[in-house]
């Protein structure tokens, strides 16, 4: 393997997954039927790019498996429709990043669900990104259209959590084959709630809702998860952890150069804060 071309390939991921929220601006169409069309378009490309390549789903792995591919896919469906409502009540930049909250909330649970003891080094790392979630969610003011958009984004971190722990307790299962199990019962957990919610009000589809929607659902998901599946194999550790950091850093650069996006100075330290502590205890994990 080249571990140029791998790299690339997981910087091309990570790009991609930071430009998600940036896109979704485009799309009138409502945030959980593009999540429903996400999960079914990112696993209809793995399984079709598995055919290409002669293989096919191990069955078998994925029943030894169901039980934490159904809490995961279930999470992952509510992650990105937590996320996705994120994006639309606060900066683009604010909802990414407050999805970062997620390795600092294992970090406080691992004692308790992994039964791992608590890093002493860790414990600023938490305390920083509970100050950041304070200074980004701006709850002082007297009219702050950030703070439900905030809510949004630490819940979508904690589904990221259930999704971390399914995944931590599967065991000889392919990654394609976790991938595919997980898109396809997320978009199965978004159904019902797709179904009630537009019930009576179809929504309105436009040419430029379809393309976005097929976009991130085919680019954004499907290939996407390819090359990071296929690269992170080959990787170390600590490049995947560090250059895991280019999602929320392009989320914000979307948001701020292309939407115009403005955050204020109390909003920056917070992002600081929350991505800092995020880096520094992945970073004492890697050495370990």
């Amino acid at each position: 393997m080249n571990p140029a071309a791998e790299r690339t390939k997981y910087i091309i991921a990570v790009v991609l997954y930071g430009t998600i929220g940036m896109f979704l601006r485009l799309v009138r169409v409502p945030s959980e039927i593009v999540v429903m069309c996400r999960g079914i378009l990112g696993s209809a490309f793995i399984l079709a790019f598995l055919s290409v390549r002669k293989k096919r789903p191990d069955l078998q792995s994925i029943r030894k498996n169901i039980r934490w591919l159904l809490i995961s896919g279930i999470c992952l469906g509510l992650n990105w429709v937590f996320l996705f409502s994120a994006y639309l009540h606060t900066t683009v930049a604010i909802a990414s990043i407050c999805n970062y909250v997620a390795p600092i909330i294992v970090v406080v649970i691992a004692p308790f669900v992994f039964k791992e003891p608590l890093d002493a080094r860790k414990v600023p790392c938490v305390i920083a990104a509970f100050a950041g979630i304070i200074f980004v969610s701006g709850f002082w003011k007297e009219q702050s259209g950030d703070f439900f958009g905030v809510l949004m984004g630490v819940m979508a971190a904690v589904c990221f959590v259930f999704i971390l722990i399914g995944n931590r307790n599967m065991t000889d299962i392919n990654v394609y084959d976790k991938a595919i199990a997980q898109l396809i019962i997320s978009a199965v957990t978004v159904l019902p709630y797709v179904l009630v919610r537009n019930l009576g009000t179809p929504p309105e589809w436009d040419a430029r809702s379809v393309a976005v929607i097929l976009m991130l659902g085919l680019v954004h998901t499907g290939v996407a998860y390819c090359l990071y599946f296929s690269s992170i194999a080959t990787l170390p550790v600590q490049t995947v952890a560090i250059l895991g950091y280019l999602e929320p850093l392009m989320s914000v650069l979307c948001s701020a150069v292309i939407l115009r996006e403005r955050m204020d100075i109390f909003a920056w330290i917070g992002a600081m804060l929350i991505l800092g502590a995020a880096i520094i205890s992945e970073m004492i994990s890697v050495k370990e």
